[in-house]
């Protein structure tokens, strides 16, 4: 089990004991060990090997009586107002009253805590259950000593099986071409694809359903395939959390990790990250399965 001292500490758990079951000198326990005679003296007469803890004993405020004590305690168990709510409400009886010195009132009397009240808090849902072939997509930045390059990802939301692509341009020829990618590498069908609002993916709210707007080439590849293209809501980055996240562990993994001369180091690094991932890490979310195991048994 682990030993928790104070920074100070010169002594171990080990080294206090053997003191207290010594019978030799202060003098000679404290040349055996290094250590100051009073220290050897100290924990001699002590029966336990832990730090006593430190402060006063019976804490109580510099600033405010008991009396202010009895009032404060008394409004906040009545009221079950928050802190500020009652420091302006008390202020007017208790004039010398800090923010500071009522917030340790309610923690010497354990009522810094509000009690939970049913209704507060909404219930948790669970998100909602999509068949096999929800794909999240998503662009992200990266770099290397040649220069900077886009890293499109793509994660299944039930399967979690994941796919990438490195391209050098981040525009909507690049984004339709990593989905027809995506469609000839995945053994299954795809049935709904969501991005963000990027240009890259969508058109920009102003110009669409005008007289003059045509359909994107992302959009027409969906509507062949008989997918379905959703767009998160804009300004809510989290509402694609799924490869959000996959792109904070690509990056994590085999970015930053590592130094890259060239474009085709990251990309084969990339490549054998990928290959690990889809089939060799096992996932809690799926039961102990990597996501190529979860979609043959599937």
């Amino acid at each position: 089990m682990g030993q928790r001292r104070h920074g100070s500490a010169t002594t171990t758990y080990a080294v206090r004991a053997a003191i207290q079951r010594s019978q030799a000198s202060l003098a000679s326990l404290s040349k055996e060990f290094g250590i100051n005679p009073k220290t050897v003296a100290k924990w001699r007469k002590r029966q336990s090997v832990e730090d006593q803890k430190t402060g006063p004993k019976d804490p109580r405020s510099t600033v405010l009586s008991e009396t202010d004590e009895a009032m404060i305690v008394a409004f906040r168990r009545h009221t079950l107002l928050p802190l500020d709510d009652c420091l302006s409400a008390l202020q007017a009886g208790i004039p010398h009253l800090t923010r500071s010195a009522l917030h340790r009132c309610f923690q010497r009397h354990e009522i810094s805590r509000l009690p939970d009240i049913e209704g507060d808090k909404p219930k948790r849902q669970r998100f909602k259950r999509y068949p096999i072939g929800f794909f999240h997509i998503d662009i992200a930045e990266v770099q290397t000593a040649e220069g900077k390059l886009y890293l499109f990802v793509a994660i299944d939301q039930t399967s979690k099986f994941a796919v990438t692509q490195l391209v050098e341009k981040a525009d909507r020829n690049t984004a339709w071409e990593f989905l027809e990618y995506l469609l000839s590498v995945i053994p299954y069908r795809i049935h709904t694809i969501l991005t963000d609002n990027g240009i890259q993916f969508a058109k920009q709210r102003r110009s669409r359903n005008t007289a003059l707007s045509r359909p994107m080439r992302f959009e027409v590849i969906c509507k062949a395939h008989g997918i379905k293209h959703r767009l998160t809501k804009p300004n809510h980055p989290w509402a694609n959390g799924q490869v959000e996240r996959m792109n904070r562990t690509i990056r994590e993994a085999a970015v930053k990790r590592f130094h890259y001369d060239s474009h085709e180091q990251l990309r084969t690094r990339l490549n054998d990250f990928m290959a690990a991932y889809n089939f060799g890490r096992r996932l809690k979310t799926l039961n102990g399965l990597a996501p190529y195991e979860y979609v043959c048994k599937i």
